[in-house]
């Protein structure tokens, strides 16, 4: 049952941050919102803070198991341009889209000491090692370079459909996607 009043509270805080930001949103909300008492919010987490960082772990962690899921169903260069399509359905989702949830932390928390700074760099590096992996196994030429060129086209696509809606601007990413694979001849 405290496994489940984790995980709520968890749900609960993750949406809220989303829409409404992390320093906007107060624990008494999550805890109204969540149905969950204060004492077992801080059984599970010492402060917001920390609250926070689990909140980014976890979807550090669903994020890139679904893309290495993916990738393990996919040959390399398919599995990379299916990343644009998910950002597509992401973006497109449930009508509630608020751009990233990791860019929003940092430039809530824009010192790149704090650790919920740090978290949501983790993440983005981590996803760009993603990129470099899937290129390094088609034997593309510098793939370090074009992994970073390749997470600029998301992280484009992303901040603009933040910026003026949800389009097309994932669909337009990955076509310039392929044009950069195309060039580095794969």
């Amino acid at each position: 049952m405290a496994s489940n009043k984790r995980d709520q509270l968890l749900s609960t805080a993750e949406d809220l941050f989303y829409r409404e930001g992390y320093h906007a949103t107060g624990i008494d909300r999550i805890l109204a919102q969540s149905g969950v008492a204060k004492m077992t919010l801080y059984k599970h987490f010492k402060s917001k803070d920390e609250l926070i960082l689990a909140v980014l772990q976890a979807r550090h962690d669903l994020m890139l198991a679904r893309l290495r899921e993916r990738a393990a169903k996919l040959p390399p260069r398919e599995a990379l341009l299916a990343v644009f399509d998910g950002l597509h359905g992401m973006i497109h989702g449930d009508g509630r889209f608020c751009g990233c949830l990791f860019v929003n932390a940092a430039a809530e928390y824009h010192d790149r000491g704090h650790p919920i700074h740090r978290r949501s760099a983790a993440y983005k590096a981590e996803l760009q090692a993603y990129l470099r992996e899937l290129l390094e196994r088609l034997d593309a030429p510098q793939p370090a370079q074009l992994a970073r060129q390749l997470q600029y086209l998301l992280e484009g696509a992303l901040s603009m459909a933040h910026i003026e809606g949800p389009a097309d601007q994932a669909l337009d990413a990955k076509a310039a996607a392929e044009r950069l694979l195309e060039a580095a001849g794969l």
